[in-house]
């Protein structure tokens, strides 16, 4: 009996000594994703003293509630040739614009973040390494339009010609964008993290039969050029917005 005794007096401080049980993050249903990612979605426009209108899309990336401001990633193509212009940005699910500046805006990459004031929104996370194939959900404003949800999977990594590598910063995903996609979110479609934002994308030339005078170009699927996280995380250490990264 007493030998029984200590063996289960050493069963109970062993287990007293096994560390916690780690839970994996929930994660969200698919209606929960959606809202999550639209929470952090924009749309750009600016206006020009010419009378020329041009669109875009972002996604809000850092938040400061205490000045009431807060910063969304985009291409830097957007705001090229550079030249007086108004910027306004828009919610999902919303009628009025607010206005916008242009805070920073890389030397290297395609990227600018963009200032304005805090509205009720929740920035992005930042998901810092995928793999090809992973789905993503890519969201933007096609033709400055309606927001649109389009699914597909990361089909590059960036990385040297000569290296083959199937994780790390994405550089290519398959879904298919068009005009006013460009600074859309790529987002992951399991957790809602940011991945990406788009760059560009690479057009086919079609000839038309009856319009021998006119082609159209046709976005090439799986060749939506993006900028990863990494990118978009270190620009943000670079401005001095790193503090206000949702972690």
């Amino acid at each position: 009996m007493r030998f029984a005794l200590t063996l289960i007096g050493l069963a109970l401080a062993g287990a007293g000594c096994t560390p916690a049980v780690q839970t994996a993050p929930r994660t969200p249903d698919r209606a929960e994703l959606i809202r999550g990612i639209l929470a952090s979605t924009v749309q750009l426009r600016s206006e020009h003293e010419a009378g020329i209108s041009r669109a875009a899309s972002g996604v809000v990336v850092a938040t400061h509630f205490a000045s009431r401001r807060m910063w969304i990633a985009t291409a830097r193509h957007f705001f090229e040739p550079s030249r007086p212009q108004q910027l306004y940005v828009r919610l999902p699910g919303r009628t009025s614009m607010a206005p916008a500046t242009i805070a920073f805006v890389s030397g290297d990459r395609d990227l600018a973040i963009v200032e304005t004031e805090y509205a009720d929104v929740t920035p992005a996370r930042l998901k810092m390494t995928a793999t090809l194939g992973d789905e993503i959900l890519l969201v933007s404003f096609p033709w400055g339009q309606r927001f649109t949800v389009v699914r597909g999977v990361v089909s590059q990594i960036e990385a040297p010609a000569d290296e083959l590598p199937v994780a790390g910063a994405p550089r290519m995903v398959s879904a298919t964008v068009s005009y006013g996609s460009s600074g859309g979110g790529v987002f992951d479609a399991t957790t809602g993290e940011l991945v990406a934002i788009v760059e560009s994308y690479r057009t086919a030339k079609v000839a038309i039969p009856e319009m021998k005078e006119r082609v159209l170009e046709v976005p090439v699927a799986g060749e939506t050029t993006v900028i990863p996280a990494p990118l978009i995380s270190r620009f943000l250490v670079d401005s001095g917005l790193s503090a206000y990264v949702r972690r």
